[in-house]
């Protein structure tokens, strides 16, 4: 049963509701929230942002255009997207915490922890980070946005000694990205494909890291405390990392046996990373995008064992647990063939869903009502106090 509050949607405290016998684990088919930003059609497959399909978005529509409609509430005119390009080219310049801890941080921790980190200091050199106002909100998701790509660049540059290349004027987020990453210009159509995987990764509905931040921000806390929230949720390996352990796995297996190696790891009870989703109860369409484009790059590259490897993979859970792959599944050999060093990964995913993140935040404190679910007491009941010697 669905458990809502009065408003329509956030479960605030001090309402009276209609509440479960039992508690539903993990929030299931709770709804926590309103929102206009992103919708799932589970049983279609079929996700939407801001009513745009995702199949009409990819590969059509740009990173920034797709930060600008989460963000800003439409997708923008030549003239709305150069102003907001011109923002995000604004917003890159990191703060001076940032920038004279940077090298500690990349010798001390790992790249979600020092993201975590990172972000929190870049919090404490944001002109904004007193306000909440709706401008000031919109700025500092501009901000956030031109600056996690830079971030986890720098923390990548810092930990293996390289000199980071300039931004590239006239290249994208995602093009300047991989020229960070990589220490090379990439090809026009590799960066078009990374540009399409941050369309993709961009927003999806309530997920554990969105729910964080906007949990956050219904207390009233500030955009950067939002983020922090999310992208320590995001660090817990049951949301992101899987893209990160299904190159693990490839990389783990003999080419010449994955199937039977799949079945005896089902056999055995274990997971196979990549399948299967909460919500999709068919293909998840982003999977869709990500197998195409691991496909051309793996045929690009020379190579595609790895490829060939996941369609053998894919074929045999389908067949065994009738699970379909999922958008890390295909998004690890799609990184893998772009240069993308594994365990940056999920700090990738976190360069994209930053534009939904922060637009939920804006969502929130534009709409607000404390995020406070009830809880079913499990615990002893009836005990008597005893003093410490009676114990």
């Amino acid at each position: 049963m669905k458990q809502t509050s009065s408003d329509g949607g956030d479960l605030g405290g001090g309402t009276p509701r209609e509440v479960a016998d039992k508690p539903t684990k993990g929030l299931a088919d709770v709804v926590a929230a309103s929102t206009a930003l992103s919708d799932i059609d589970g049983k279609a497959g079929r996700l939407f942002y801001r009513g745009y399909d995702i199949h009409d978005l990819a590969g059509r529509t740009t990173f920034e255009e797709t930060a600008h409609l989460l963000q800003r509430g439409s997708l923008p005119s030549r003239a709305r997207l150069a102003d907001y390009g011109a923002e995000l080219a604004r917003g890159r310049t990191l703060g001076t915490l940032v920038e004279r801890d940077i090298p500690e941080i990349a010798e001390r921790q790992a790249p979600m922890e020092a993201l975590r980190t990172l972000v929190s200091l870049a919090g404490a050199d944001d002109p904004d980070k007193d306000s909440n106002a709706p401008e000031a909100n919109l700025r500092k998701a501009a901000r956030l946005t031109a600056q996690q790509p830079i971030l986890v660049a720098r923390y990548h540059a810092a930990r293996t000694g390289a000199t980071l290349p300039e931004i590239d004027p006239e290249l994208s987020i995602a093009g300047n990205f991989l020229l960070q990453i990589t220490g090379r210009r990439p090809e026009r159509r590799a960066a078009e494909i990374f540009d399409t995987c941050l369309v993709l990764h961009a927003d999806h509905t309530m997920n554990a890291s969105t729910f964080a931040a906007r949990v956050c921000a219904a207390t009233l806390s500030d955009m950067h405390s939002a983020i922090v929230a999310a992208i320590g949720t995001l660090k817990g390996p049951l949301h992101g990392g899987a893209n990160e352990q299904v190159m693990r796995t490839l990389e783990g297996l003999d080419p010449r046996g994955v199937a039977q190696a799949v079945r005896d790891r089902l056999a055995a009870g274990e997971k196979i990373m990549g399948f299967g989703h909460r919500v999709y109860k068919t293909e998840d369409p982003r999977a869709t995008h990500l197998r195409r484009m691991s496909e051309e790059l793996a045929e690009a590259s020379g190579d595609d064992t790895y490829y060939r490897m996941s369609r053998e993979m894919e074929e045999v859970v389908l067949a065994e647990k009738h699970l379909y792959p999922n958008v890390d599944f295909y998004a690890a050999t799609v990184y893998h063939y772009l240069g993308i060093p594994t365990d940056l990964f999920t700090p990738v995913f976190s360069v994209s869903r930053m534009s939904g993140w922060t637009a939920h935040v804006i969502e929130q404190h534009a709409d607000n009502r404390l995020i406070r679910p009830d809880s079913e007491y499990i615990g002893e009941r009836d005990q008597k106090w005893a003093p410490i010697g009676e114990r």
